[in-house]
């Protein structure tokens, strides 16, 4: 078996030398999982479990199948496979989980007939429940939710019972409704736990990430994102994943460079018909980190590595999404607008980068014509809260660029119409889950809404809209620059300086104005 050459940069920049698709076991962390399956089963089983609890599925469903070949009928093997063909948490159902269950037995008699202990037994009851339980993947989730229930009620000091629990726990509560959140911290609990008693465990550290995946949360997981950086790294998704936790916190190079440790593993690891999911999540956030922190050639740079990812895998509509999300990010973080044609093509984050650049350019025309484009795709989707907002953020901006053609009492009407409507989509965003990721919509809408109080003399409120901003999205340049502009307005001198700091300890680019700004307030 080959070994990873781990590696770490000076910049904390971590890559990984791949020269085969399995890794020895200290690449994917150090856990307890006995089954009745042969001895050389057992190995690449272990394997496959290490692999699947920081879903590198590609890579667990190859390690089920090597054990499959030397024990057929070992049960736990296909057990395993079942969860490796789709993302537990979101996604369309799969025919595969399915399918590797039929392999091991036509019926769920001859399935339980080769698993021959009752715990096994209750594994694989719990894979049936999300493989063949009858409707989509919300009904698939909650049964295997549930299942899994029965039988860590059964074996509750069982680690690898916890461990599942967990998992299908954060699986389920995305069909719960109003009970979500509740599940979500019970999961949490259980993920706290398993990291307690052993730090080293890759769905210890994963889970508590993903339970406590918000910006109220996350210091609670911050400990676990540090260690589970270092826990898998023969995986993509556990290089990345560290940085949900990373971006609740504003740390922006953690951020960016985490991301492009991913995106070369999974890049190493990548074959002609492969799935490229993990490619694209880290083109995704690296760049946003990146941007964050003021990099804007790196930003092209993840653009060049989107459009590759395309080109390799044409029609692929994850890496056709990830190329428009990444190009209509950069119009908008760096505010170097420019136009396209408007067409039904167009995804909602281009037709936002569109109608902001509209805007910004003064086309009263098209920015309505987006206006109205976004109108009709948020009708269609009418719980779609980002897209919701989009609109309304559009609107509201094409309102305020429209009434600068009127005088009087009617541009003051208009002005005060499109700043209701952006109050009105700031409360929208409040009523809805805390963010978690990159910025959606692209551009925040409490930050934008700051932003043209802050132009309309308003600083008092539209400091608050950018300490609210702030509190979803900690250490935001851009909101922190609006709020030391909205403080320096009101004449709050201590919290205009406040941020000017903050700022300056993201972006030091003297060739920037807002860097140029803060120095000369702060006597730089």
């Amino acid at each position: 078996m080959s070994k990873f050459v781990l590696s770490l940069l000076a910049s904390l920049l971590v890559t990984i030398s791949l020269s085969a698709r399995s890794a020895d076991f200290d690449q994917i962390g150090t856990f307890d999982f006995p089954t009745s399956g042969s001895s050389q089963a057992q190995k690449h089983f272990l394997l496959g479990v290490g692999y699947l609890h920081s879903f590198g599925m590609t890579q667990a469903q190859a390690e089920f199948r090597k054990a499959q070949e030397l024990d057929p009928d070992f049960a736990m093997a296909y057990w395993g496979e079942t969860f490796t063909y789709q993302h537990p948490f979101f996604g369309p159902k799969s025919d595969g989980p399915g399918e590797a269950l039929m392999r091991l037995g036509r019926n769920s008699e001859e399935r339980l007939a080769k698993a021959p202990t009752d715990r096994e037994k209750g594994f694989i009851k719990a894979a049936e429940a999300y493989a063949l339980t009858l409707g989509s993947m919300p009904e698939r989730r909650t049964a295997w939710m549930q299942a899994m229930a029965e039988l860590y009620e059964k074996y509750p000091d069982d680690d690898e019972v916890k461990a599942f629990y967990t998992v299908s726990m954060l699986s389920g509560a995305t069909a719960a409704g109003p009970m979500r959140e509740r599940i979500i911290m019970r999961a949490g609990a259980l993920a706290m736990q398993l990291f307690k008693d052993n730090d080293n465990h890759p769905g210890a550290a994963h889970y508590v990430i993903h339970a406590f995946d918000d910006p109220v949360h996350a210091p609670v997981a911050l400990e676990a994102a540090y260690k589970y950086a270092d826990i898998a790294p023969a995986v993509s998704h556990a290089r990345h994943m560290p940085t949900h936790i990373f971006i609740q916190h504003g740390k922006w190079n953690e951020v960016a460079q985490w991301n492009e440790s991913a995106y070369n593993v999974a890049k190493k690891l990548w074959k002609p018909g492969d799935a490229v999911s993990e490619q694209n999540h880290s083109t995704d956030w690296g760049q946003y980190g990146d941007l964050q922190r003021g990099n804007v050639e790196r930003s092209k740079l993840w653009i060049k590595r989107a459009e590759q990812t395309l080109s390799e895998n044409p029609n692929d509509s994850r890496s056709e999404g990830t190329l428009s999300t990444v190009r209509a990010r950069h119009t908008i973080e760096t505010q170097n607008w420019t136009l396209q044609e408007l067409n039904e093509g167009l995804s909602a984050n281009e037709l936002l980068a569109l109608g902001l650049s509209a805007v910004n350019m003064g086309e009263t025309e098209l920015a309505e014509q987006v206006a109205d484009r976004l109108a009709t795709l948020a009708a269609d989707s009418e719980n779609n809260l980002s897209l919701k907002v989009s609109h309304m953020e559009v609107s509201a901006m094409s309102m305020l660029l429209s009434s600068r053609n009127l005088t009087g009492a009617m541009a003051t009407s208009q002005q005060q119409q499109a700043i209701a409507l952006l109050q009105e989509a700031v409360e929208l965003t409040n009523g809805g889950r805390l963010p978690n990721g990159a910025a959606n919509p692209l551009k925040p809408v409490h930050e934008l809404t700051g932003e043209v109080l802050l132009r309309a003399g308003q600083s008092e409120e539209a400091a608050q809209l950018f300490e609210d901003s702030l509190l979803r999205m900690p250490n935001r340049p851009l909101s922190l620059l609006g709020a030391a502009r909205a403080y320096k307005q009101a004449g709050n001198k201590t919290k205009a300086a406040e941020k000017y700091a903050a700022l300056l300890a993201v972006w030091s680019d003297d060739s920037e104005l807002a860097v140029q700004e803060a120095k000369t307030y702060l006597n730089f």
